[in-house]
């Protein structure tokens, strides 16, 4: 690639991040950007508003569907792949229809690469995500690429993007890359409705990433100073130090930046998942930076923006009328998939999975006065991966792959790998055989296809697959973190 006439395809451009990727990309010289957009959203506010633009390109289609998206990729240098059905809408939808988007989209977008004269040369971006490797609550909060995949309790979406990582991994592409997107802060966070809302644990964490940050990052993919050895590696988006917080000090500063002085005027701790939600904070995000350097816009720049954002009138109610927001905000605790609603229902399932059980939510302190904010540890410590994951991976031995496979309980049928990409013979702890890449086992850190996206069969998998154990039980053995009081801030 030579820095112009490169064209570029963009899936999921009316997105929060896919909007602010194509106003990056369109600062670039010499790029033509082709958006795949479904035909039913040629009047959205967001390709209205770039059919005023140079340097746009339209390829009408959809994800599921190969002819329109072998079309897309006719021709391109480089795909982003932000695409995707995603929550809370995606936890609303029949599976099928999730699958068939995130998954099988993902397909069609491989296979058309594939079809491509020069699909050696094309790149591949894909975007995965944060909740992969499901709830990290301390003391289990840092996290680095090649942790147990761990899908959480209603989490279809994340299996999804699981199982469409691998499809990106096993491609045989040559220039792939699987981004895990962290909590992605952009501005109509504020507007957030609905039971996804109460899911996320007080003293859970998340390091984030800025929609900018993201947006740089796509577009800097998209140079020429790329070193070769970044592609076909996972890597874990985030905003650094700076950027690992605490929920409760989110909640702190989106609420001052909605004119808020108080969350807990408005919320009640009784309301508020302890467990089943991802985020981590990262020991790895900084060698993302390095590599691709595209931290410019902070989390403090981020919320400074969003209180000019966010409608005076808003504000205004918020800092007025605190008690209004309180009743709008109970109304859906008490709606349709509400934590409220599972109480008065004893929805078991949901219980045991946001609050360990029905006896812990009971213990839950119903004033803030008497809930314990949490600050977790910032000492980093990192989960075992059963090998010397220090090891360059082309130096990777039948003794690495063999080590990895026993501390995940199972076998690896292999003298010798051919090379990490290559795919090789397995056999998960519950005695399931199959064929992966020992790049995608040992540096993605999935493991068995069948076992790692059913939650069903994880008590089982975890009695018998150390590497997993890790993280499993989360949901039930995890402490919400209320050890260690903190102050406000």
């Amino acid at each position: 690639m030579t820095g112009i006439g490169k064209l570029i395809l963009v899936t999921g451009a009316t997105g929060n991040m896919g909007r602010a990727v194509v106003d990056e990309l369109l600062q670039m010289p010499g790029v033509t950007v082709r958006l795949l957009v479904r035909p039913e959203e040629k009047s959205h506010p967001v390709v209205h508003r770039l059919r005023k633009k140079d340097g746009i390109d339209y390829a009408w289609g959809d994800l599921t569907d190969a002819a329109s998206i072998d079309r897309a990729v006719a021709g391109v240098n480089i795909v982003l792949h932000m695409g995707a059905l995603v929550s809370p809408l995606a936890d609303e939808l029949p599976p099928v229809v999730v699958e068939k988007v995130n998954v099988g989209g993902t397909q069609n977008i491989v296979d058309a690469i594939k079809r491509q004269p020069h699909a050696d040369q094309i790149r591949l971006v894909y975007i995965g995500t944060v909740a992969q490797t499901g709830s990290r609550n301390p003391p289990i909060h840092w996290g680095r690429t090649g942790d147990p995949i761990c899908i959480g309790y209603n989490g279809h979406y994340a299996g999804t993007k699981t199982r469409a990582e691998a499809i990106v991994a096993e491609s045989g592409l040559k220039q792939w890359v699987s981004i895990r997107q962290t909590g992605m802060a952009h501005y109509d966070m504020w507007k957030t409705q609905g039971p996804i809302m109460f899911h996320n644990p007080p003293n859970g964490v998340m390091e984030w990433s800025t929609v900018e940050d993201s947006a740089r990052l796509m577009a800097a993919l998209c140079g020429d100073s790329i070193p070769e050895d970044f592609w076909r590696h996972f890597y874990n988006i985030g905003g650094g130090e700076a950027a690992r917080l605490v929920n409760h000090q989110l909640m702190v500063r989106m609420m001052t930046a909605m004119g808020v002085s108080d969350f807990r005027h408005i919320l009640d701790p009784k309301w508020l998942a302890t467990r089943n939600f991802h985020g981590q904070w990262y020991l790895d995000s900084d060698r993302l930076h390095e590599l691709v350097p595209y931290r410019h816009f902070s989390i403090d720049d981020f919320f400074a923006e969003l209180s000019r954002r966010i409608p005076w009138p808003i504000r205004t109610i918020m800092r007025l009328f605190p008690g209004l927001a309180r009743k709008q905000i109970r109304k859906v605790a008490e709606g349709p998939g509400g934590p409220i609603t599972w109480l008065r229902t004893n929805d078991v399932d949901h219980l045991d999975a946001y609050f360990g059980s029905r006896e812990e939510w009971e213990h839950i302190p119903s004033s803030w006065d008497n809930f314990p904010l949490a600050q977790p540890s910032r000492d980093p410590v990192a989960l075992a991966h059963g090998y010397d994951d220090a090891k360059p991976k082309r130096e990777w031995t039948a003794g690495d792959l063999t080590s990895a496979a026993q501390f995940r309980g199972g076998k690896c049928h292999a003298n010798a790998p051919e090379d990490p990409f290559t795919p090789v013979e397995w056999e998960c702890s519950l005695g399931h055989q199959f064929s992966m890449s020992p790049n995608l086992y040992l540096a993605g850190g999935h493991w068995c296809p069948t076992c790692q996206t059913d939650i069903c069969s994880y008590a089982e998998a975890a009695a018998s697959n150390p590497f997993f154990a890790q993280v499993w039980p989360g949901p039930s053995a995890q402490t919400s973190a209320l050890a260690t009081p903190a102050p406000l801030d």
